[in-house]
């Protein structure tokens, strides 16, 4: 019998082999970070991770991976390049995940190269003296150059470029007597964002950090218990949502004693990601008790509000403008109408490119309602607006469909500033609101208005109804405001300016 403590194998692709190009027409978003699920006390864990996986899909789909535990066979890990549906479906490669415990990662890279190999797949594994633990986190290290520098100096080998492996190699150092406690200890030394699952041989660990700015929930199915990035994966596999972990937590799950809670850091105001509600994460989750899609929809009602047109027609931008856009069309009184359709079936490996094909631009994802859009004056509403390249094709698009006038309206404000804690941005020098004004985005696009939701307008919708409180945001809101709740360590010391104080 293979011990339960015994090195993970780890089922996967040669490390040479490279991910995938980021789909060629896609690059005007930002992407959406990554995403988490662990089980503990369920026959076939491994499963369930991969149906929750599944559901969250859209949070990363670069590359994904499960580590499970069985108690005869020790830990197994798969890691794959691609979608859940394309690696993790076939009964052969599941039956090398058994037993009750397991947890997953699906990525977007935020931190290490872009052209990484298999090996920067989450989750990452490591054997201590008292055992193997496995650990997938989403979120960005901002100190994790510092921290990668100190312990190669101290010896420690990285196998990968991503900094999610500072927290085994800084657990690995820790002198605590049980993997809990060490990840507390390495935890302590890390700055920046993180909500954490990780797995022992038995037992299954979530941790937020102490802003909670990547969410982190609860979950309960039979006399299992569940550890996801959004509700709607508890969803896809029948599980009961019992709370949100809170920032600051960490929940150490077993199947002898249950749910055992601590907050091993000092406690500090929740700076929650608000880009969240807007965009990042299914309408169908529910964040801080309030659904994300009905938080979309009252985005749009405070757009309509704010920045009232004329117009026959408001169209989203599929699919993340939809609720926002039924929202306008609710409070305006303007029709809300499907003036953009949506290639369902446009994957990231589509055709490879050829010059042509580029020229075609979103054309391959999205089609232009010609019947509804022809002479009339259309309200197109989107999530955001980052390099403004998208922005400008959708709208030649509708003029060439014989729309009279176009009107961009925007469910976030400008996103002028990048994030450092876990969502992949440009450089702030390709940030179109980072170098124009609303009136100089509006002529850049050529369209016959522009309008942002304002910040205060943002968080009136996201239920703060006195708006921002600008000595105290309630949530981390730096993409648009440039107020970063952890000032990024690495990137003041490659450069990087925050903004003046009396800015």
């Amino acid at each position: 019998m293979q011990r339960a403590h015994a090195t993970c194998t780890d089922s996967e692709l040669p490390l040479s082999r490279q991910m995938p190009p980021a789909h060629p027409f896609d690059d005007d978003k930002l992407r959406e970070e990554c995403g988490i699920f662990g089980v503990i006390g369920l026959t076939d864990a491994a499963s369930f991770v991969a149906l929750g996986l599944h559901a969250l899909q859209h949070r990363g789909q670069e590359a994904g991976g499960i580590v499970s535990h069985d108690p005869e066979q020790g830990f197994n890990s798969v890691r794959r390049f691609g979608y859940v549906r394309d690696n993790f479906t076939s009964q052969s490669l599941m039956e090398t995940l058994p037993g009750p415990l397991a947890i997953g990662h699906v990525r977007y890279s935020t931190a290490g190269s872009k052209g990484a190999a298999i090996r920067d797949v989450q989750p990452f594994f490591g054997e201590f003296s008292m055992g193997g633990a496995a650990i997938a986190h989403n979120g960005n290290i901002t100190n994790a150059n510092a921290l990668r520098k100190e312990l190669i100096e101290r010896g420690s080998i990285f196998q990968s470029g991503s900094d999610s492996e500072c927290i085994i190699h800084l657990m690995a150092r820790s002198l605590q007597r049980n993997i809990p406690e060490r990840m507390e200890d390495a935890l302590r030394r890390v700055e920046g964002a993180f909500s954490v699952v990780a797995m022992t041989r038995s037992k299954l660990i979530g941790v937020r950090d102490p802003l909670g700015v990547r969410p982190l929930v609860l979950g309960q199915l039979g006399e299992g218990w569940v550890l996801s990035s959004e509700t709607c994966a508890l969803d896809i596999i029948g599980a009961r949502f019992i709370r949100e972990i809170a920032p600051g937590e960490m929940v150490v799950i077993s199947e002898k004693d249950g749910v055992e809670s601590h907050f091993p850091f000092r406690r500090q105001p929740s700076k929650f990601c608000i880009f969240e509600h807007v965009y990042f994460s299914r309408p169908d989750s529910i964040i801080g008790g309030r659904s994300v899609y009905e938080t979309r929809h009252q985005i749009g009602v405070e757009l309509a509000r704010e920045a009232p047109v004329e117009a026959d027609l408001v169209c989203p931008v599929p699919d993340s403008g939809t609720p926002a856009a039924i929202g306008f069309s609710h409070e305006s009184g303007i029709p809300f109408a499907m003036g953009i359709i949506r290639n369902q079936y446009m994957g990231r490996t589509f055709i490879e490119p050829t010059e042509q094909i580029r020229n075609m631009g979103v054309r391959l994802k999205l089609n232009v309602n010609r019947a509804l859009i022809q002479g009339k004056r259309v309200i197109l509403v989107d999530d955001s607006v980052v390099r403004g390249t998208t922005s400008r094709k959708i709208k030649e698009m509708i003029l060439d469909a014989g729309a009279k006038e176009v009107h961009f309206r925007i469910a976030s404000p400008p996103t002028a500033w990048p994030c450092f804690y876990g969502v992949d941005t440009p450089q702030r020098e390709k940030l179109l609101a980072a170098t124009m004004s609303e009136e100089e985005m509006r002529a850049h696009l050529a369209v016959d208005s522009l309008r942002f939701i304002s910040l205060d307008g943002l968080y009136r919708a996201v239920g703060q109804g006195q708006g921002r409180d600008a000595k105290c945001p309630q949530y981390c809101d730096a993409c648009f405001s440039g107020d970063y709740p952890v000032a990024p360590s690495d990137m003041i010391e490659q450069g990087f300016a925050l903004k003046p104080a009396a800015e």
